[in-house]
């Protein structure tokens, strides 16, 4: 069956927006049984249906079977979704719908998810599902380890519920200020730490988070398009003003209490919780200018923590996914940057002792389990491999190929690769026994009607990342045709764009076949590279951004002379966006148009966490926000490099979400007042109803055909 055919005859921009840019179809949020016996996944029917189903990969058997489907249990249309669900789903950019998440115990006998509030568990091997009895609506259902119990948050207090029936309440404060169980805007938007409570090993006892968002000031969203609607209050921590304040506690299931004790004024930040099988619970600490981190060793008897291992560095402590983690033993397992190199490395280490070698990056701890860690790591920034180390040993086997970008999940024998490659249009998920491969997780994804030819160069002195990708051959382009150069990047921290996987140049691709040499390039700031590249926009988040944009444009026309230097146009989105306005408006000798979305332009309206890692406290380093910002605390343009006198316009187009709640709308709104009394033409596209991200069908698919336009009246022949 093609599982793309009700969409393959749609137009790209279409096909794009109705499949949620190809992800609807595809298999995700894998787990393996620590036996190696089961995989389970999400999966939705088919490129155009939204609502995830729960399957179940049987190693044994060799066969898929459907597990839960929200359609059976008449949740599949039931969006009355609480605002903390919103939230999380923001925070995660999930696009999806029917269950969006779930939860296992150990063995993955049982799991467990929400939908529409309501809490259900399933039996994995019979798929027979039960709903466990609530007080709702209920946010983030975790079963115990053992699958005798579900703990969730509903009205921001934490309960517990026992499958077979009954459950209580375990802690909850009538304010409004104060929520347990959650994790607050920056853990979840910066830090990665999506939860808020934590299941012992034994299922007898939970961490858990309070939050207490009093001191944190109150932002407010309106709805221009309906007046009559209240603003949202949303509390919003911007660089520079207080956090909120977060603590922890150990509840036991009989009603005991103990709290959790750290240096709160000295680390504020909870950056991480772990509590496994290896050891003791982990916590990760952080200090307010992020140059500290400790790792902390916590006694859930007393609350009293010890420190395992501090981290420290003088401009920021990196936060890496999975790290820390025990080994058997009490081994302490991390992920640590050094400065060795031109570009630094960052290395993995058990008790402090390097044991990753030299010339890898590491990117992820996938597991720690007996003597054996998992992780990826890159030789080269583009690419991202599977790595097998036996620690006493120090034998290391790669179970990918170094071409493309690999992940894995692991349980007993069974390890589970998903790749995606420049070939091929869709991750493949092929399950792996004893280093065999012996299945492959269909994809019911759609298939692209474009077909991305990238070449990826290396570019300038540094060496930049980039890739190409001119017209097609059936684009109706001519192949001798001097074309116009769209610059596609995001271009800042966390983020890369320039991979060795095609799904990533499908956009860029369409951009290409009306017309354009697109151009994508990661340059200083992004990841993959190493700590030095990493950290090279400190305190300066515009100028080595910019300046290996243009390096970086130069170096490939000279390469590529079918590139238009004098029609030369940028579009992005978030730092993306605030990078076109940057290029526009300080390098219009450069950039004739810019495509600027939902951009930050004032780096005192964005968050703490992220902001003050990169510029430090704004009272402290006021320079570095304003040599940073497009629009300076006068609300003036910084910076702003007069229009050359050629006779040719430099267009603006800014498109902002109005309820965005990450990058708010007022960014762009101070820009457009910037420009006006700047005297510089532009255009604003306010997005009703839209978030930072824009999955509403009808939008994301006119929205490219508007860009396209603006490009092609902004970029013709002058």
């Amino acid at each position: 069956m093609d599982a793309g055919s009700d969409v393959a005859g749609l137009p790209y921009p279409r096909q794009q927006a109705r499949t949620r840019r190809f992800t609807l179809g595809r298999a995700r949020s894998f787990r393996v049984a620590p036996d190696g016996s089961r995989v389970l996944f999400l999966r939705s029917a088919g490129p155009d249906d939204a609502v995830n189903r729960l399957w179940a990969y049987d190693v044994a058997a060799g066969q898929e079977r459907l597990v839960a489907d929200p359609h059976r249990l008449n949740r599949a249309a039931d969006e009355q979704l609480s605002a903390e669900e919103r939230a999380r789903r923001e925070r995660l950019r999930e696009v999806g719908g029917g269950i969006t998440s779930y939860s296992t115990d150990n063995d993955l006998a049982t799991a467990s998810f929400a939908l529409g509030g309501r809490v259900f568990a399933v039996e994995v091997r019979t798929a027979e599902v039960i709903e466990v009895g609530v007080v709702g609506p209920a946010f983030d259902p975790r079963l115990d380890p053992t699958g005798q119990r579900v703990a969730y948050v509903a009205e921001r207090e934490l309960y517990v519920a026992e499958l077979g029936g009954g459950g209580r309440r375990i802690v909850g404060e009538d304010d409004p200020d104060v929520s347990w169980g959650l994790a607050e805007f920056i853990a979840a938007e910066e830090m990665g730490r999506q939860r808020g409570f934590w299941w012992a090993p034994d299922g007898q006892r939970l961490i858990a988070a309070r939050v207490d968002a009093f001191p944190v000031e109150t932002w407010h969203i309106a709805d221009p398009a309906h007046p009559d609607r209240a603003p949202r209050e949303w509390p919003y921590p911007a660089t520079g003003t207080a956090n909120a304040n977060v603590t922890l506690a150990v509840f036991d299931l009989q009603g005991g209490r103990v709290e959790v004790d750290w240096d709160l004024e000295s680390f504020p930040y909870l950056a991480g919780v772990r509590w496994g099988p290896g050891g003791p619970p982990l916590l990760t600490v952080q200090s307010r200018d992020q140059r500290e981190v400790r790792i902390l060793a916590l006694d859930p008897d007393t609350g009293t923590t010890e420190v395992a291992r501090s981290l420290t560095d003088d401009t920021w402590v990196e936060l890496i996914p999975g790290s820390p983690d025990w080994l058997d033993g009490g081994r302490l397992v991390t992920i640590e940057d050094t400065y060795d190199g031109a570009d630094g490395t960052r290395k993995l280490l058990v008790d402090g002792e390097t044991v990753s070698p030299d010339g890898l990056q590491v990117r992820r701890l996938v597991s720690a389990t007996h003597d054996t860690l998992w992780f990826t790591a890159s030789q080269d920034p583009t690419t991202t491999d599977v790595y097998e180390l036996a620690v006493r040993s120090g034998q290391l086997t790669c179970h990918t190929d170094g071409e493309g970008v690999h992940d894995a999940v692991v349980g007993g024998d069974v390890v589970l690769v998903v790749s995606s490659r420049l070939e091929r249009h869709d991750p493949v998920a092929v399950v792996r026994q004893d280093g065999v491969s012996i299945a492959t997780i269909e994809s019911l994804a759609a298939r692209p009607n474009v077909d991305p030819q990238v070449r990826l160069l290396e570019l300038g002195e540094r060496g930049v990342r980039a890739a190409l990708l001119l017209p097609s051959p059936g684009s109706g382009v001519a192949a001798d045709a001097r074309l116009p150069v769209l610059l596609d990047p995001y271009g800042g921290p966390h983020a890369q764009r320039v991979v060795a996987a095609q799904a990533a140049y499908l956009t860029p691709q369409w951009f290409a076949d009306q017309g354009f040499a697109v151009l994508v390039v990661d340059g200083r700031g992004t990841p993959g590279r190493g700590p030095v590249w990493e950290r090279a926009v400190h305190r300066d988040l515009a100028t080595p951004v910019l300046d290996d944009q243009i390096d970086a444009l130069h170096a490939a026309a000279e390469l590529e002379p079918r590139l238009d230097l004098s029609r030369v146009a940028i579009r992005g989105w978030s730092f993306g966006g605030y990078l076109a306005a940057l290029a526009v408006l300080r390098r219009p000798d450069v950039f004739r148009a810019g495509i600027v979305g939902a951009p930050v332009t004032d780096w005192r309206l964005y968050d703490t966490h992220y902001t003050e890692r990169y510029l430090g406290h704004p009272d402290e380093h006021p320079d570095a926000y304003e040599r940073s910002s497009v629009v300076g605390a006068s609300g003036a343009l910084v910076d702003a490099a007069p229009v050359p006198d050629d006779g040719v316009a430099r267009d603006l187009l800014i498109v902002h979400g109005m309820a965005d709640d990450n990058v708010f709308a007022a960014h762009t709104l101070r820009l457009s007042s910037a420009l006006l009394a700047a005297g510089r033409p532009h255009a604003v596209l306010p997005l009703s109803g839209v978030t930072h991200m824009t999955p509403q069908e009808v939008v994301a698919e006119n929205l490219m055909a508007i860009q396209a336009d603006f490009l092609r009246r902004s970029l013709a022949q002058a």
